[in-house]
């Protein structure tokens, strides 16, 4: 009998040499059951050399990158976790028809990988009788295999590879072993000549894959799966559970604050010293101030937030790779069903954190059209990853030297945003989307070590979606707001003159008073022009609306600017206050926390801060997802209802916290 790890062999260059002569198949189908190690073994194959794609006519998505085998390369497409192919369910539908060659993703599918869970091979065979019957030359992968082993699972290779009559890899995606020998066999993939033809129905498959599994493989011991039973006794409790999730999520975001710090600091340093050195090279102009005011300054005021957006999806990522994120599944869902909510709801509710319009079109998936409708109203309610600059600058401003604090309320952000969806959910379930919701079905993966590589490559595709928009739509507002900032030019109010004069006056005897004076001067020459500037103007016509929540025309022209991108509520307050009343500091988030009212007081008091958060994690402040809602929901006035409903629950309540703690003397 052969253990998985007896069949990995040592990279050897012969090999590559070899296989690089043989015409490869141009593109490979990617198949497997959810929670197998599918995407890491992508990852494995393709690295970062990849791009998501939709099914034509649907919401479906697969991952299409470039594999290289010797010399030759070919395209690798990732299609999306199934339970079967003979379900009726869009990504069912979508594989079969890809399978078929009724939709094309680039060239054609020539052969398959099927990926089986060495770990659960018996039930994982089952899904293999079905790709195996395919009219396609497949590549069986036990994937886990490492694992399998640890678990004291034995599993003849050649015996499964005899049995189902093409070639069968046991690989580790964690570790890379195995990754030699699949190389070569995707060179010569075979179609399968076992005994599948008798696996036509579900019984005869289950029966089959028994047979298969009984004749090739051997049960590891169970001592994991009683540990696993142990800490699911627990993390799946109807109450501690949800304590666990709470807990888990709480020093998720402390370790967000605490590691990120050095890279937020070497960022701003970063973007200082190439403000300081556009300074020195570049004339003094408008071509200098849009660089360095509006571009350099309005860009570092988002992309300081990078460490944050980065280590909140790789720690993401490690918990979806332990099987962890799956128990929270289960917890949640009997949470969801109480309001109203499919436990397919969670999967959308869930990726709302990356971005609400991808989450809205993933419901799709959700066979109820209420529940469906349902999700869509309530997805922006959860905190997406644009609102994380927004959430560390407000919570900062609160919490300044405490990071316990202020990673409890980062999380009572993504809370706040999660209870309001909810109710919000009850609410409409009771009333315009009355009827039953649908019980979830979910299978558990087993406890595993996560893939650090598949966690790091996870983060840069999200760190390259933000770099994207930050070089985009960000910079493209940042030199709109800067014009409107800038223009038209005013001259200098009399109380810097009158500065300016007093410094002349004092130079000769106290040059430390004169150069102080001259810097109020320019602080004041600076706020004036801004305040009647374009921006000034449309801030002051529109702050009586937002005044009740303790908001000023800076912070009013920041909130508008935003409904185009959350994120760029913190570059318009840089571009803003580039002129702030600390001439010498030239700290992004320092300066905007520094940043003064016409009547000199701070814009950021303790009051503004907690009710502008509060309007940040409800507001419908994303108006790129009102046409996805009205194209999934059917009707534009579903997103009309949404905008009004969430922009009134935020407004009340931002309303609420400015007014209660000034109840509680909080200023």
């Amino acid at each position: 009998m052969n253990t998985p790890g007896a069949e990995f062999p040592a990279p050897d260059d012969a090999m590559d040499t070899a296989v690089a002569t043989i015409a490869a198949p141009a593109c490979f189908a990617l198949l497997g059951n959810p929670n197998t190690g599918k995407t890491t073994l992508f990852n494995r194959l393709c690295g970062i050399r990849a791009k998501t794609a939709n099914f034509p006519g649907s919401t479906v998505e697969a991952r299409i990158g470039r594999c290289t085998l010797g010399e030759h390369t070919c395209q690798l497409v990732d299609l999306p976790g199934l339970y079967g192919l003979n379900l009726d369910r869009p990504e069912s539908r979508a594989c079969r028809e890809y399978l078929n060659g009724e939709i094309r993703l680039g060239p054609a599918p020539e052969a398959a990988l099927v990926v089986a869970d060495a770990t659960n091979l018996r039930r994982n065979l089952i899904f293999v009788s079905q790709a195996l019957q395919q009219d396609l030359p497949a590549i069986v992968v036990l994937t886990l295999s490492d694992e399998a082993e640890r678990r004291g699972t034995v599993i003849d290779v050649d015996a499964l590879r005899e049995r189902l009559g093409c070639p069968v890899v046991a690989v580790s995606g964690r570790t890379g072993a195995g990754f030699t020998e699949l190389r070569a066999a995707m060179m010569t993939p075979r179609s399968a000549t076992g005994t599948l033809a008798h696996a036509t129905d579900a019984a005869a498959a289950q029966a089959w894959a028994r047979d298969v599994f009984g004749a090739c493989a051997t049960e590891g011991r169970r001592r994991s799966h009683v540990v696993s039973d142990r800490i699911d006794a627990v993390c799946t409790h109807p109450i501690v559970g949800l304590l666990v999730f709470m807990a888990v999520m709480t020093g998720l975001f402390y370790a967000i604050f605490t590691l990120a710090s050095p890279p937020m600091d070497l960022i701003e340093y970063a973007f200082q010293q190439l403000g300081s050195f556009l300074t020195t090279v570049i004339p003094a102009g408008q071509v200098r101030d849009l660089l360095v005011d509006g571009v350099i300054g309005g860009v570092a005021g988002t992309l300081v937030f990078l460490p944050q957006i980065c280590l909140l999806f790789f720690l993401i990522s490690i918990l979806e790779d332990t099987g962890y994120l799956a128990r929270a599944v289960f917890v949640t869902d009997r949470l969801l069903r109480k309001f109203g909510l499919p436990g397919q709801a969670f999967v959308p509710l869930l990726s709302a954190h990356a971005c609400a319009i991808p989450a809205i079109m993933s419901a799709r998936l959700i066979p109820d059209r209420r529940d469906r409708i349902a999700t869509v109203l309530v997805a922006p309610f959860m905190s997406c990853s644009a609102r994380l600059p927004v959430y560390v600058l407000l919570v900062g401003v609160l919490f300044a030297d405490n990071a316990l604090w202020a990673g409890l309320a980062f999380a009572g952000c993504f809370a706040l945003g999660a209870v309001v969806a909810l109710l919000t959910a009850l609410v409409a379930r009771r009333t315009i989307l009355r009827g039953p919701t649908r019980p979830l079905v979910l299978e558990l993966p087993p406890y595993r070590l996560p893939s650090v590589r598949t966690a790091l490559l996870t983060t840069f595709d999200r760190a390259l979606t933000f770099l994207r928009k930050a070089g985009t739509v960000i910079v493209a507002i940042c030199i709109v707001l800067w014009w409107l900032s800038a223009y038209p030019a005013t001259p200098e109010p009399e109380s810097a003159t009158a500065l300016r004069a007093e410094a002349e006056t004092v130079a000769t005897m106290d040059a430390e008073r004169a150069e102080t004076l001259e810097g109020r001067a320019d602080a004041l020459t600076a706020k004036h022009a801004v305040a009647e500037s374009f921006a000034g103007r449309i801030g002051r016509g529109v702050a009586p609306v937002f005044e009740p929540i303790g908001l000023d025309w800076q912070l009013t022209v920041a909130v508008l600017t935003s409904f185009a991108a959350r994120e760029v509520f913190v570059s318009t307050l840089a571009v803003i206050v580039a002129g702030g009343d600390d001439a010498e500091d030239d700290r992004v988030l320092e300066r905007i926390r520094a940043a003064t009212r016409d009547d000199g007081t701070f814009v950021f008091t303790s009051r503004t801060a907690a009710s502008l958060l509060v309007f940040y994690v409800l507001a419908m402040q994303c108006l790129p997802t009102l046409p996805i809602t009205a194209r999934e929901a059917g009707h534009w006035g579903w997103a009309l209802l949404q905008l009004v409903y969430m922009s009134g629950v935020a407004y009340i309540a931002a309303l609420a916290v400015y007014v209660s703690l000034g109840w509680f003397g909080v200023t």
